[in-house]
């Protein structure tokens, strides 16, 4: 059996649901099938090419749901997991069938699309998550900013947080379908020694010090909300905890970036903020209103390239609702 995953691109929980996915369907469901990987963006326009659908099984992990009749599993946690209201209803239709429902599954609840579907995996199909709770452990820390202080999310001293350095800033299509597998074989520790990773290492730790001192000088908080611009400095990634790092008593950020194939809004807020949660502002909800989407504390909109302008004006349209909602 050939069994095509497809899963959040430059996002180390989305690398992790893919290898913890692989694991769990060669142990329980096919022990005899072969692998292939494909990354997946949030871009303007199309997510998905069907063309691209054609393993004897297809899945997607930690992205958006598709309708396609190709799509045999899907698992995700993402508030705006539904790209169309007829995807959400196509999903609905799907739980009542219970073989649709035996293959996909959603839950905004979880913290990381690695730790929902270890749980499925254990509870619907009796999958040994033993082995890989270190790296279901690191999947929440950074897909739900779990980190102790902003000085661990951004200095990095752990390898996970390294291997997120990696993942998110490689422009190389075969790195991270090489490093997946390893993800579930091996500690974190030895993965990042791995010849073909390690020696990636240097030059992004170096980078990273260049994306924190050019965000230094971008950077204006004001009434709990920080703003800046790095568009004219094209960047395929940076670290979303350096505006906090810069600006610990903030709640909110919006990071206007831009990368070889998007003009990005960042949209998050402080995990380590004062602010009283119950009256901080959906950030997916926003997101939503310029078709992006995430979490209700971290979200994120993706512009054409040459939409810089427009990208520009919804981050200042952000910028001054999120100043207006200061919940300190």
């Amino acid at each position: 059996m050939r069994v095509r995953v497809f899963y959040h691109d430059k996002c180390f929980d989305g690398a992790c649901s893919a290898s913890l996915f692989a694991r769990f369907h060669r142990e329980c469901i096919s022990p005899q099938a072969d692998y292939e990987y494909h990354g997946l963006v949030h871009r303007a326009g199309a997510l998905f090419n069907e063309a691209e659908f054609t393993g004897d099984e297809n899945a997607i992990v930690d992205f958006k749901y598709s309708a396609s009749p190709r799509i045999t599993w899907w698992f995700d946690h993402h508030l705006s997991a539904f790209l169309t209201p007829q995807d959400h209803e196509h999903f609905k239709a799907c739980q009542r069938d219970p073989q649709c429902a035996s293959r996909k599954f959603f839950d905004p609840n979880y913290t990381s699309c690695t730790s929902f579907l270890a749980f499925i995996a254990s509870t619907r199909f009796g999958f040994n998550t033993a082995p890989v709770a270190d790296l279901i452990h690191w999947a929440n820390i950074v897909d739900g900013a779990l980190y102790e202080s902003p000085e661990a999310a951004v200095e990095m001293a752990a390898p996970a947080m390294k291997l997120t350095l990696v993942i998110e800033s490689t422009q190389d299509p075969e790195f991270i379908p090489r490093l997946i597998p390893l993800l579930t074989e091996m500690p974190l520790s030895e993965v990042l020694a791995q010849p073909f990773v390690a020696d990636l290492l240097p030059p992004l730790l170096e980078r990273h010090k260049q994306s924190l001192e050019l965000i230094r000088s971008r950077a204006e908080e004001r009434d709990g909300t920080i703003f800046f611009d790095i568009t004219d400095h094209p960047v395929e990634g940076f670290n979303k905890f350096i505006p906090y790092y810069l600006f610990p008593n903030a709640t909110y950020s919006i990071g206007l970036s831009k990368s070889s194939f998007r003009t990005k809004v960042a949209v998050g807020s402080n995990p380590w903020t004062k602010a009283d949660h119950a009256k901080m502002v959906n950030l997916a909800q926003i997101c939503e209103r310029y078709g992006g989407g995430g979490h209700a504390r971290v979200g994120a909109i993706s512009f054409p390239p040459d939409q810089e302008d427009k990208a520009r004006v919804a981050a200042a349209e952000i910028v001054a609702e999120l100043r207006s909602k200061n919940p300190l």
